[in-house]
């Protein structure tokens, strides 16, 4: 339901998928792919997103290359060749400043939801775009430097997080350093959840009742806090 777009990312261009609402408007969305890349699963969290009513971007943090589910060698050189460049960041403020000026965006700001490494990105453009980033849902994601939580005091935050999750040091860290800088900050843990547990296409590893009750969490989230 949706359509590749291109967008302006601080002198170059990003490209990114667009699920628009059937009304025609509605609160903007940034959606964030897994470490894998822009996939078929996250341009389906953003189609539904927009089945609920939101315009939903996905931006394509590797521009145009991917990994296949289940290759985590060739995911991780990816991810690598990300964090060490300057686009994740110029790609991060030109989706959500693209998004908040959008048609068919009716919100003022915009939300940004991220799954693993977009977990981390999702802060990341809260931090880099603060004046149209209003709220962000961190789906089990820090990153081993996450931007500081001072620059993320305009957005609340709502953590979705595994018990079982390997970083689970790192969600809690990252809940101390957002509530010592008095950013707005909620959670939920599901104990028996492991990293990615949201994903549907990981049989491994997701659980259908967690993730349906944290789907009806986030979009609550999404819902009273992106206007």
């Amino acid at each position: 339901m949706g359509e590749n777009v291109t967008f302006k990312a601080d002198g170059g261009t990003t490209n990114g998928y667009l699920a628009k609402p059937a009304s025609g408007k509605g609160p903007g969305v940034v959606v964030i792919q897994e470490y894998w890349g822009l996939n078929d699963q996250i341009k389906g969290v953003a189609d539904m997103l927009a089945r609920e009513g939101f315009d939903a971007l996905a931006p394509d943090f590797y521009h145009g290359k991917g990994a296949k589910i289940g290759e985590p060698d060739a995911a991780g050189k990816l991810m690598m060749e990300l964090m060490r460049g300057a686009s994740a960041a110029q790609d991060a403020r030109g989706a959500a400043r693209y998004l908040a000026t959008h048609p068919a965006t009716s919100s003022q700001k915009v939300g940004v939801i991220g799954f693993c490494l977009g977990g981390y990105l999702a802060l990341l453009t809260a931090a880099e775009a603060p004046d149209v980033v209003s709220a962000v849902v961190d789906c089990y994601g820090v990153g081993h430097a996450p931007p500081p939580a001072s620059k993320l005091k305009s957005a609340k935050v709502l953590g979705i997080f595994g018990g079982k999750d390997h970083s689970a040091q790192e969600f809690a860290a990252l809940e101390k350093s957002l509530r010592e800088a008095g950013v707005s900050f909620e959670k939920h843990v599901y104990p028996e959840g492991d990293h990615a547990f949201l994903n549907e296409q990981r049989k491994d590893v997701y659980r259908p009742a967690d993730a349906k009750d944290a789907w009806s969490r986030i979009l609550a989230f999404l819902k009273a806090n992106v206007r």
